[in-house]
């Protein structure tokens, strides 16, 4: 089984952000990390899951991924980003294009959820929220397609 921890930060909400993810498959080990110019913490929690499965070239392993994101863990847990693709309805729901990426490659997985509580002292989701936090914080932020265009910031 292939283990993913994620984690997504935001200074200001929208502000700067970053994502940070932890790829282990035995004793290999992987850390994937962006930063952002202008985003939101939720979008950032949710690209850190999209990027890590996106990262997977084994599609037929199990993946485990362990997130603090209540926003992402609930959303397929609960089955509600399934609803919302069925229904179409994604028009009226934030960040519809990473709803519309995770459910491409996840529909190309074997995925598994699990929630954990954050800043609680879970060694890896610490690690992914120092990674986080620092491409938030970093230079050479990217943009946020995606939110920029919807949101009609402005960003210089």
């Amino acid at each position: 089984m292939i283990h993913l921890f994620t984690d997504g930060s935001a200074r200001g909400n929208p502000g700067p952000g970053g994502y940070g993810a932890i790829l282990r498959y035995g004793p290999h080990e992987k850390e994937l990390t962006q930063g952002f110019r202008h985003t939101t913490n939720n979008r950032m929690e949710l690209l850190a899951v999209i990027v890590g499965l996106e990262s997977v070239t084994r599609p037929d392993l199990p993946i485990r991924v362990v997130s603090d994101s209540k926003y992402v863990v609930d959303a397929v847990e609960k089955k509600w980003v399934f609803g919302w693709a069925a229904k179409s309805d994604f028009g009226k729901k934030a960040n519809e294009d990473l709803w519309r990426r995770f459910l491409r490659v996840y529909k190309q997985r074997k995925v598994t959820f699990h929630w954990i509580k954050g800043h609680a002292g879970h060694a890896e989701n610490e690690r992914c929220d120092v990674l986080a936090v620092q491409s938030a914080l970093g230079k050479d932020l990217v943009v946020d397609e995606g939110y920029e265009a919807i949101s009609g910031a402005t960003i210089r």
